[in-house]
């Protein structure tokens, strides 16, 4: 049995994540027992960005017009350029990650995936971190942005870009574990 046995876990995507954004957590959640579900905008398939080309087709398991967060224990939002721009149009989507907020459960975001969470209202006061281009952003949106591999505040996981996926999957794990925290931030 893993440390995430019993969690269902969402991956809530667009087309051109980075691949190994989402392989990486997807894999290791699934190694500690979670089922995890990759939720979209799009219907049967989304399409990954692998380093400077196309990379490869997943299946989504669920629409994002069939997701309710109450089905789900946390969520993780890869990065890569077009998702987090494409995802964020999303009212649907943001109003699903919106809610892991609000119920005070874990959130886990990498690269530029914390631009997404820049549309739930969620950052103001919380500690971050990103790829570099967006801190500016991160900022005006309320966040403290801190250069460090992986930035843990109240549930909020974040990290900076691929190289930080093994402390990004540990923590990550950490907090999945750990499930809603006493006193958490809510929104």
């Amino acid at each position: 049995m893993g440390k995430l046995s019993g969690k269902v876990i969402a991956i809530v995507t667009e087309n051109g994540f980075e691949e190994v954004e989402l392989t990486s957590p997807k894999n290791a959640l699934e190694e500690e027992g979670a089922n995890v579900h990759i939720v979209s905008p799009q219907k049967d398939k989304v399409v990954s960005w692998d380093k400077k080309n196309w990379g490869k087709d997943f299946r989504v398991d669920k629409h994002i017009e069939e997701a309710s967060s109450g089905d789900y224990d946390a969520v993780v939002i890869p990065g890569g350029v077009i998702n987090p721009d494409t995802l964020r149009r999303s009212e649907k989507a943001i109003a699903f990650i919106k809610s892991f907020f609000e119920q005070g459960k874990p959130v886990a975001s990498i690269c530029h995936g914390p631009q997404v969470l820049i549309e739930t209202g969620a950052l103001k006061g919380r500690e971050v971190t990103s790829f570099f281009s967006i801190k500016t952003d991160l900022i005006n949106a309320g966040a403290n942005w801190i250069d460090k591999e992986c930035v843990v505040d109240q549930g909020l996981v974040t990290s900076r870009n691929p190289d930080d996926l093994p402390a990004f999957n540990e923590k990550m794990i950490e907090e999945f574990m750990e499930g809603k925290h006493e006193g958490q931030k809510t929104i």
